[in-house]
C-alpha cells in the first residue's frame, strides 16, 4: 500500500482543520479518530457550554422580567429540558464535522486508536498505515489537582458534567478559571446554590485584576459564593475541607487543569519527544523531534483555545505538504471567558507590558458608563483597557462587557498589525454598540496627546486666523 501524504490523529478542531487543509490541497489524507469527530469543542467544551450559558441567560431574563411589569415568578430550571436544548445544539453542528462532510474533500476517516509503529508509520487496529507526514492532534483531558480524597470523590469534570440528570442543590466548583466561572454562573442562574473555590488570590488570575474584580462582583450579586485564596486540604464526606471548616456539597465539579492525551499513541516509537509537563514537544513550525511528524492543538501545550488549535492544524498541514511556513502570531490571539459580562482579552496585560517595555508603556481605560449602548442596556459595570507600548502601538486590550468576544475581534487586528491608538481611533465604529468602548478609549489617548501639544496647536490655530482674515 502506498503511503498517505498526511495522516492526522485526532478529530477535534486542530485535527479536522489539518485534514480539511490537506484535502483541499489534493493530498491523500487519512484522519484517525478514537471516538467521535468534533472533539472536545463539540461534545464537552465550546458548544455545550455556550448552549448551557444561553439557556441560563434565558432563565435569568425570565426572572428579571418583573422590572418590565411582567409576571416574573419562577423556580429552579428543569435541567433535563436545558440539557435537551444543549444536545440539540450539538446535533445541529455535528454534521459539519462528520466523515460525510470530509469525504468530498478527499479525506478518508478511520475509527480506532492510533499507535505509532515507526518514524513513518502507525497502526489503527490491525491495519498498518504508512505516511509521508503526520499531525498529532489528540487534544487533552481534564486533570485533577493532587488533593487528598479528590479522585476518590469522583467529581464531575468539564467532560462529565453534561451527564447530570438533575440540578444539584449545592454545587461546589473547584477552580475559578474561565471554565469554572462559566459553569458556576450557569448553574447558579439555573437554580443551584454555587460556591466557587479558587486557590489563587482572584478569579481568572491571568486576566487584568480589575476584570477579576468585576466578574467577582457580578457572580456574588447573582448569589454565587466566591472563595479566593482557598486551599483545599482534602475532600471527603461530601465536603471540601479547607480554611473555615468543611464546605458541604451535593455535587462537586473539578476544573483544575488539563493534560495532553497521548495514552496508547506510542509517540516514542516515532521519535517524538515529550516536554517536562507531558505535552508533545514542537518547534516554532510545529514539528516534533521527528521532522516527519507535526503536532497541533492542546497536545502541544501551546494552545487551549479551539480557534488557535484550528490555526495550528492548518499551519502544520501547509508546512508539511507544501513546505510553506505559516507564521502564527501568538501575541495576537484573542481569548474570552464567556461569563456575563464576558471577559475578552488580546495581547499583553498592563503588568506583562511593563515587564517587557518598562516606562514606554501607557495604559488607557474607560468605564462603560461612558458607553451609550451599555447605559441603554443597564450594563455599565464593564470597562475597556488599551495597553500601549513603544510608539503608542496597541500591544494589549481587555474588554469586559456583554458580547465582549465580538468586540475584541477588531482589537486583535490592531494588535497583530501594530496599530497605534490614533490609527485605531481613525476607524469609524457603529453607534451605539459596545465597540464604542475601545474606540473612545483610543480617543482618550489621542486627546491626551493633543492636550500636551496644546501650545503647538494653539499657534497653528492663531496662524490660520491671520491667514483667513
Amino acid at each position: 500500500m502506498s503511503a498517505y501524504d498526511l495522516v492526522v490523529t485526532g478529530g477535534g478542531s486542530a485535527g479536522l482543520t489539518a485534514a480539511r487543509t490537506a484535502g483541499r490541497f489534493g493530498a491523500r489524507t487519512l484522519l484517525v479518530e478514537r471516538g467521535r469527530l468534533g472533539g472536545d469543542c463539540l461534545w464537552t467544551g465550546c458548544v455545550p457550554s455556550k448552549a448551557l450559558l444561553h439557556a441560563a441567560a434565558e432563565v435569568r431574563a425570565a426572572r428579571a422580567a418583573g422590572r418590565y411589569g411582567l409576571d416574573a415568578s419562577t423556580g429552579p430550571a428543569d435541567l433535563a429540558a436545558v440539557m435537551r436544548s444543549v444536545r440539540e445544539a450539538m446535533a445541529a453542528i455535528e454534521p459539519h464535522d462528520s466523515a460525510e462532510a470530509l469525504r468530498p474533500l478527499g479525506v478518508e476517516v478511520a475509527y480506532g486508536g492510533a499507535s505509532f509503529t515507526g518514524p513513518r508509520s502507525l497502526s489503527v487496529g490491525e491495519r498498518e498505515v504508512p505516511f509521508r507526514y503526520a499531525v498529532i492532534a489528540t487534544g487533552s483531558s481534564p486533570s485533577l489537582a493532587p488533593v487528598p480524597g479528590l479522585a476518590e470523590a469522583d467529581p464531575l469534570t468539564s467532560d462529565t458534567v453534561w451527564d447530570l440528570a438533575g440540578l444539584p442543590g449545592r454545587l461546589a466548583v473547584l477552580g475559578g478559571g474561565p471554565i469554572g466561572c462559566e459553569l458556576g454562573q450557569a448553574f447558579a442562574r439555573l437554580g443551584s446554590q454555587v460556591t466557587i473555590a479558587e486557590a489563587a488570590d482572584r478569579l481568572v488570575p491571568r486576566e487584568e485584576p480589575r476584570a477579576s474584580q468585576v466578574l467577582r462582583e457580578r457572580l456574588e450579586a447573582e448569589g454565587v459564593t466566591v472563595l479566593t485564596g482557598y486551599r483545599v486540604e482534602r475532600v471527603g464526606g461530601g465536603a471540601l475541607h479547607g480554611p473555615g471548616g468543611p464546605l458541604p456539597y451535593d455535587a462537586l465539579l473539578a476544573v483544575t487543569g488539563r493534560r495532553a492525551r497521548t495514552a496508547g499513541l506510542g509517540p516514542e516509537a516515532a521519535g517524538v519527544e515529550p516536554t517536562g509537563r507531558g505535552h508533545v514537544r514542537v518547534d516554532d513550525r510545529l514539528r516534533t523531534a521527528n521532522p516527519r511528524v507535526y503536532a497541533a492543538g492542546d497536545v502541544t501545550g501551546r494552545s487551549a483555545l479551539t480557534h488557535l488549535g484550528g490555526v495550528q492544524g492548518a499551519a502544520a498541514a501547509t508546512d508539511a505538504l507544501l513546505g510553506v511556513r505559516r507564521r502564527i502570531d501568538y501575541g495576537a490571539v484573542p481569548q474570552v471567558t464567556y461569563t456575563d459580562p464576558e471577559v475578552a482579552r488580546v495581547g499583553l496585560t498592563a503588568d506583562e507590558a511593563r515587564e517587557r517595555f518598562g516606562d514606554a508603556v501607557r495604559v488607557r481605560s474607560l468605564d462603560h458608563d461612558r458607553v451609550d449602548r451599555a447605559v441603554a442596556d443597564g450594563r455599565t459595570e464593564g470597562f475597556t483597557t488599551l495597553v500601549l507600548g513603544p510608539r503608542g502601538r496597541v500591544v494589549g486590550a481587555t474588554v469586559v462587557a456583554p458580547r465582549a468576544g465580538e468586540t475584541v475581534a477588531h482589537l486583535a487586528s490592531a494588535v497583530r498589525l501594530g496599530w497605534t491608538a490614533s490609527e485605531y481611533a481613525r476607524t469609524v465604529h457603529p453607534y451605539p454598540t459596545y465597540a464604542d468602548g475601545p474606540w473612545h478609549t483610543a480617543l482618550t489617548d489621542v486627546y491626551a496627546r493633543l492636550a500636551r501639544g496644546s501650545r503647538a496647536t494653539g499657534a497653528l490655530l492663531a496662524l490660520r486666523r491671520k491667514v483667513r482674515r
